[in-house]
């Protein structure tokens, strides 16, 4: 008797993985805070309390005076929506299209992503150290109400965005299974539009990624509060700056990633963005508030130039790839003509289409070189934590097993689309992941 496969098992598929998810990942995200702000880091010390507790009275002791948020954090997290909202409609940028998908819809965006984010730094620092309006600790000291009205906000706006799928699409790309949790975890709709703003563009892009820096701005502002500012939080939020900086400069691209061509607007990338990155994508940071640890300057300034040279690799490789698919070939990679495939297509309307496949430089190294760099500068600017504990380094471990997922699922969806292209692309670039490894 064969094994079920558990890939395509419908009712793993459908129920058991969405299910799965949607009941840990909320409890899982105040676990992580308190795990930081009161346990020093400490997940053993967590694991004490659940031995001593159990572990419902312990989730649920962390949880319930947290789980609708306070009046401040629904204000804060109003107060900053509102204003990406308005800069993403009033701050010029170029237009951009985004990738035909397979209905034929093309998006629209407008590019200005790394003007809005100096002027989200900007008025940051302007009014918390300029004006003195509140204090720039505020965000620390309020992060778990915050992190509770975001999780609370976050599972309501999936839920208008599966009934809009279903009712009110902004374009042919949405559908159900029939199964709601399946539904309601991935997305009814592709590209949802809500009187003109772009809902992944917000979620991914204008809140998660934006709220990012604010939020480490204010952990450096609360350790420099409470002991002094240390040499490890600068250089973990200076690499965190520099890379979050790189993300904009390189937003375009973004809008071709696998997050927003193929996931819909659900629970996994909606909640993902708007919940998940700002607790734990800036956790090395929240760990550092309390362990005001000082590296030698030789140590200091190693780890700091190895983090902006990873981000710089990381960067140079996606706009390598960027400029060749622009130039449509015409261009040199590394100082001599791209080697490239012609990959030809045919959309699920009927119409044939052509893509380039770069296999030299960068992309000749392994198909997916570019998540290598990202891992690296995701350790240096953990490594200023030291490693009295696991927690700093739990980013870094669900990155990789992110990024790794996302190597597999890359694949299958090109050895879907381009069939016998593919094949030949990956016996001139034989590696996944790591060159001559994997």
């Amino acid at each position: 008797m064969t094994q079920p496969d558990l890939r395509t098992n419908p009712w793993i598929h459908h129920f058991l993985v969405p299910v799965s998810l949607l009941v840990l990942c909320p409890p899982a995200v105040f676990v992580f805070w308190y795990v930081a702000t009161h346990l020093q880091g400490s997940f053993l010390l967590f694991w004490d309390l659940v031995l001593t507790q159990g572990l419902v009275t312990t989730l649920y002791s962390i949880w319930s005076p947290l789980f609708f948020g306070s009046p401040l954090a629904w204000k804060m997290i109003a107060l900053f929506g509102a204003f990406q909202l308005l800069l993403m409609k009033i701050i010029p940028g170029k237009p951009f299209l985004g990738p035909i998908t397979p209905k034929g819809n093309v998006p629209l965006y407008k590019a200005n992503g790394v003007a809005c984010f100096l002027i989200t730094l900007s008025t940051f620092f302007i009014l918390s150290y300029g004006l003195h309006l509140f204090s720039p600790t505020i965000i620390y000291d309020e992060l778990g109400n915050i992190l509770g009205a975001l999780n609370l906000f976050s599972l309501l706006l999936c839920l208008a965005l599966y009934f809009k799928g279903l009712f009110a699409p902004s374009t042919s790309d949405c559908g159900s299974s029939g199964r709601f949790f399946f539904d309601y975890y991935w997305g009814t709709e592709l590209y949802p539009r809500v009187l003109g703003w772009d809902i992944k563009q917000f979620t991914n892009c204008r809140f998660g990624m934006m709220a990012w820096p604010i939020l480490i701005l204010s952990y450096a502002a609360k350790q420099s509060e409470l002991y002094g500012l240390s040499n490890t939080m600068v250089i973990s939020v200076a690499l965190q700056l520099i890379y979050v900086a790189k993300f904009f400069v390189w937003e375009t691209g973004y809008f071709r990633s696998l997050d927003i061509m193929h996931d819909r607007a659900g629970f996994m990338i909606c909640w993902g963005c708007l919940v998940w990155v700002p607790c734990v994508y800036t956790s090395p940071a929240l760990y550092l508030v309390h362990h005001p640890i000082q590296m030698s300057t030789l140590a200091a300034g190693a780890v700091f130039v190895a983090g902006v040279f990873a981000i710089l690799i990381n960067y140079l490789a996606d706009r390598q790839r960027q400029q060749v698919r622009a130039k449509n070939g015409k261009c040199l990679v590394w100082g001599s003509p791209p080697s490239l495939i012609e990959a030809v297509y045919t959309t699920q309307s009927g119409e044939i289409k052509q893509s380039l496949l770069l296999a030299s430089g960068w992309w000749g190294l392994s198909r997916h070189f570019h998540y290598i760099p990202e891992l690296c500068a995701a350790t240096f600017w953990s490594l200023p934590a030291l490693f009295s504990n696991f927690y700093p380094y739990f980013y870094v471990c669900f990155l990789t097993i992110l990024l790794v997922d996302r190597a597999f699922r890359h694949d299958k969806r090109c050895a879907d689309k381009y069939g016998p292209f593919w094949t030949q692309y990956c016996e001139k670039v034989p590696y996944k992941l790591v060159p001559y490894v994997f």
